[in-house]
Formats: C-alpha cells, sequence, structure tokens
C-alpha cells in the first residue's frame, strides 16, 4: 500500500470516528426491522383514522389500554397499569416502576389536538339558496389550504337534558363530504394581487352543507329549514343545541400510503398525533420498568395549552397525587417526584423540504427518513418562549437512543429569525424536571395532509420505548 493511500484510509478512518455522518434508517435497519416499519406503519394509520379529533383520540387510547389490562386510576379497582380519564379531552396511561415515586417519573407527553375549522356557536345559515355553517379555525393554518377541498365533521352536541349526540360524517364512503368554496381563477384577478394572508380571510371559511328547500316559495329561509329538519330527523337535535356542541371540521378521508414505494404516510393530524401514536405503543410494550413510566395525551396545544385540558392546567398534579395516594405516600411528596423526573415533550418538527430550503439553515435541520428527531430548545428570536435543555440531559438522552439501536438526529426549526414554534416543553419545565422537545419529521406541517416517513414514525416510537425502559 502507497503512502498516499494510505494516508487516505487514515483520514477517512478518523473522519468516520469524529465526524458526525447522517445517514437513513433505510441504511442502518436490517430486512426484519425493515418489515418492522411497514407493520408499524400499517397500524398507526388505523389510529389516525379512528382519532382525528382529541375526543376521538382519547376513546381510542382508552380502548387499547383497557383491552390490555389498563384500570380506572379513579376507581378501587388496584393495579400496576392504569388510566386517568379527563373530562373525555385528555387520558394519562401509567405503568408502576420498580422504584419509589420520589426517585422520579419517566414521562411523555404529547398532544392530540390538530388544526381544524371549529363550529360557532350559532353556525347555520342561509344565503343565496344555499346553506353554509360558519366557522371559526383552530390554531395555525394556511386558510387557502382547506378551500375546495373534501371535508368532514366529527363532535358531539350535548342537550340542555344532557343527553350526548355523536356525529361522524363524511369519512364512510357511503357519507355525504361538505367543502368550502373557493373563487373561480375567472373572476380572482384582485385576489391574487393580494397578500396571501389578506386575500384568504377567516370569516369566509364557511361550510356549504346544502341547497334543497322544504315548502313553498314563499317560506322564509327554506334551505334552513330543510337542514334543521334534517338535524331533527336524524339526530334529534335543533339549532339551539348546537349551541353546547363540539363539531369540528377536518379533512375527509383515511390516511393513505404515499409514493409507488409505499416508504411514506399522508394524512391529517399527524402534527401530534404521529408522537401519541408512538407514545401509546411505546408505553402498553413496557413492562415492569424501573421508573413509573405515564403517557400524558393532552388538548390545547395548538392554541397555547390552555384551558383545564392543556398542559398550562394542574392535570398533572393531580396525575401524581393520585399515584401517591395508591401506594400509600403522601401526596405532599409530589413536588418531590416531579422534579426528580425526566420527560420528552413529544412533538413533531419541520423536516428540510427541497423545494424551500431557504427557510432553514441545512446543517441542522431535521431530515426526513434520517430518524426521530430532538430539538435542544424551539422557541423563536433570543429562544424566548421555549425550554432549553441542558447538556446532561442531552447526553443522557444520546446515551439511551444509541444503546437501545435508536436512529436519532438533532435539529431545530428553520432558520434564526425565520419564525419558529413552541410546544409543551415550557409549561412541564415549571416542575424543575428534565424536558426535551423529540419527535417525528413532518413535510407540509399544520396541512391538511401531512407527510411522514415511516422510518421516521418507528424511530419515534422505538426512541419513546427505550426512554420508557430506562433506568
Amino acid at each position: 500500500m502507497s503512502m498516499e493511500v494510505q494516508e487516505k484510509d487514515e483520514l477517512k478512518q478518523l473522519r468516520d470516528r469524529l465526524a458526525v455522518n447522517p445517514k437513513l434508517v433505510w441504511d442502518q435497519v436490517d430486512q426484519a426491522e425493515r418489515a418492522a416499519i411497514f407493520a408499524y406503519g400499517e397500524h398507526y394509520k388505523t389510529f389516525l383514522d379512528r382519532a382525528k379529533t382529541e375526543r376521538e383520540a382519547v376513546v381510542e387510547i382508552e380502548r387499547q389500554a383497557k383491552a390490555l389490562g389498563f384500570v380506572d386510576l379513579t376507581g378501587k379497582e388496584a393495579g400496576p397499569r392504569g388510566y386517568y380519564n379527563y373530562r373525555g379531552k385528555v387520558i394519562v396511561l401509567v405503568v408502576q416502576g420498580r422504584r419509589p415515586l420520589t426517585e422520579g417519573l419517566r414521562i411523555v407527553a404529547s398532544h392530540i389536538d390538530s388544526p381544524r375549522l371549529d363550529l360557532k356557536q350559532y353556525p347555520l345559515y342561509e344565503d343565496t339558496d344555499l346553506a353554509f355553517l360558519k366557522t371559526h379555525y383552530y390554531g395555525g393554518i394556511k386558510k387557502y389550504q382547506w378551500l375546495a377541498r373534501p371535508l368532514a365533521i366529527h363532535g358531539v352536541v350535548i342537550k340542555a337534558d344532557g343527553s350526548r349526540v355523536q356525529l361522524t360524517v363524511g369519512e364512510d364512503p357511503s357519507d355525504p363530504v361538505f367543502s368550502v368554496l373557493d373563487l373561480l381563477p375567472h373572476l380572482a384577478k384582485k385576489t391574487m394581487d393580494k397578500k396571501v394572508s389578506e386575500a384568504f380571510e377567516g370569516e369566509k371559511l364557511n361550510v356549504l352543507v346544502g341547497s334543497l328547500p322544504l315548502g313553498d316559495p314563499e317560506t322564509k329561509e327554506r334551505v334552513k329549514l330543510h337542514l334543521l329538519k334534517y338535524l331533527e330527523d336524524h339526530y334529534g337535535i335543533g339549532e339551539e343545541d348546537l349551541v353546547s356542541a363540539e363539531l369540528e371540521v377536518v379533512p375527509a378521508g383515511p390516511a393513505r400510503d404515499l409514493g409507488w414505494d409505499r416508504s411514506l404516510v399522508g394524512a391529517y393530524g399527524q402534527d401530534d398525533r404521529s408522537c401519541a401514536y408512538a407514545s401509546l405503543a411505546a408505553l402498553l410494550d413496557v413492562q415492569e420498568p424501573e421508573h413509573t413510566c405515564l403517557a400524558l395525551f393532552y388538548d390545547k396545544e395548538e392554541i397555547g395549552s390552555e384551558g383545564n385540558t392543556g398542559a398550562k392546567s394542574f392535570l398533572l398534579n393531580e396525575i401524581v397525587e393520585i399515584l401517591l395516594e395508591r401506594q400509600g405516600e403522601s401526596p405532599q411528596a409530589r413536588r418531590r417526584v416531579l422534579m426528580a423526573s425526566k420527560a420528552l415533550s413529544a412533538d413533531v418538527t419541520g423536516a428540510l423540504d427541497p423545494d424551500f430550503p431557504e427557510v432553514h439553515e441545512k446543517r441542522n435541520a431535521a431530515r426526513l427518513g434520517y430518524g426521530v428527531c430532538f430539538h435542544k430548545y424551539g422557541g423563536s428570536g433570543g429562544k424566548y418562549s421555549t425550554s432549553d435543555a441542558n447538556a446532561e440531559y442531552v447526553a443522557w438522552i444520546r446515551k439511551i437512543f444509541q444503546e437501545h439501536g435508536v436512529v436519532w438526529q438533532a435539529g431545530q426549526l428553520g432558520k434564526v429569525d425565520e419564525g419558529g414554534g413552541g410546544t409543551i416543553a415550557k409549561f412541564l419545565a415549571v416542575y424543575g424536571m428534565e424536558i426535551i422537545d423529540c419527535g417525528t419529521p413532518l413535510l407540509s406541517m399544520h396541512s391538511p395532509f401531512e407527510v411522514a416517513s415511516k422510518a421516521d414514525l418507528y424511530m419515534t416510537f422505538k426512541a419513546f420505548r427505550a426512554f420508557f425502559k430506562a433506568g
């Protein structure tokens, strides 16, 4: 071997040993794990189809947990595996560990709400012999993405007598769908000359729901009247009942494989149900962990984690006190338990989009297919509105992932001063626990059809499972 060849070989070995060399997940898994990735994707798509709203997600998570022996933590039945359903919009799963609670919990916290259109309190109206529903968009959306596409309505109506009416319309192939109208390009010159932020008005995100009249031409608002009679005949509800309803307009249709090679998933609500399902699957797989494990599934993250079902609520305090009481310990130890805990804020991140590289800083952008991504910090500008994980905790996370064969990457959302985003990490960090953002990279994030790699989805599950099992 010549000196030149030997020197190149030594430099290559040095580079391989010292430099970061990102590799696709597909290049680091064997055939058995490749098969596991695709099998996981099938279960994941089923979950997405059953959990298009936060209420539906809670129902599905509870169903899967109860099927594996989880008991209601508010009941008298005891057991090492339990759940806590809060108002039908938040759920917590718990697996008891061998160590005392005061040595800390292992917490993976995700959110199960997604951007959508919510119906207003008095939504139904008629205009130009067409019936519409008024909406108020929820979370950060690009309004134009919700026009001229099939939409479904999911939700619940609570009548004055306390009875409950469940609605899901637009998902079955035999169902009708709904739509927000768009202006034809032939007449849209003025609209297209406007800035995007001004061209599409939130007040015009009105959902078309019918056009059939009831009665003779002298009947007032007869298309609306026909729809009200339809609601009474089929659901037993009147217009006033819509005041006490939570009806959400979401994209119609199931989650789909994307691409000829079926390596991707395209679906609504993958922010953040990709992480929610991963934490569910991971916790259901955990048996007799060292530390007590919690999977938290919060609501309201997309609007700042507000309200009594968001991460700003005192729900976590209540859960820890219940656990302490069930183990015969004082609930006053709650603060020590939380301060000794380690957590993952399980949330997605935006992947590098090759059509828009200018908004990313490529060295620190997550890439589709390169594994689960953790963010040391998020926020915007000068790291405002974020939780900034310390170096010791980042190193601990790296060690756990490496020991369990998790393919991971580190990144941040966009260039400095380009924008940014927040998660629930900062609301859990106030308890003193260690926490870092960790989740699945997505393309077309916050759109009605988000895109994820099946490889990244599986590695997110694998990462959460490793975290739960860590000592």
